[in-house]
C-alpha cells in the first residue's frame, strides 16, 4: 500500500487550522474566570519548558554534564543574574564536566 504524503499534509493543515479557528468562534466574550485565565497565562511558558528541557539533557555527550549546566543555570537565574552570566556559567560547567568525564 502506497502512502500519499499529500493526504498527511492536508490532515495536518486541517487540524492546525481547526485548533486556531475553534477558540475564535466558540469563545466570543471575555474570559472572567480567574482559574481559566491563570491557566491560559502559563500555557506558553509550560510549552516552552516542555520543548526545551529534553533538548538540554541530550545536547551534550553526557547527561551528567548537561544536568550540571542546567542546575547551575537554574540557580544563577533564580538569584537574578543576567542572561549572559547564566549562559556563560552553564557553558563553562558543561565544558569542565566534559573534560573530567572524558
Amino acid at each position: 500500500m502506497k502512502n500519499n504524503v499529500y493526504i498527511y499534509i492536508l490532515v495536518m493543515a486541517v487540524v492546525t487550522y481547526l485548533i486556531r479557528l475553534l477558540p475564535l468562534t466558540l469563545i466570543r466574550k471575555e474570559i472572567k474566570n480567574n482559574t481559566i485565565r491563570s491557566f491560559l497565562y502559563y500555557v506558553p511558558y509550560v510549552t516552552l519548558a516542555v520543548m526545551t528541557f529534553p533538548a538540554i539533557l541530550y545536547a551534550t555527550s553526557s547527561i551528567w554534564s548537561a544536568l550540571g549546566g542546567f542546575i547551575i543555570a537554574i540557580v544563577l537565574a533564580y538569584r537574578g543574574k543576567s542572561l549572559f552570566k547564566v549562559s556563560l556559567s552553564a557553558c563553562l560547567v558543561v565544558f569542565l564536566v566534559e573534560l573530567l568525564i572524558c
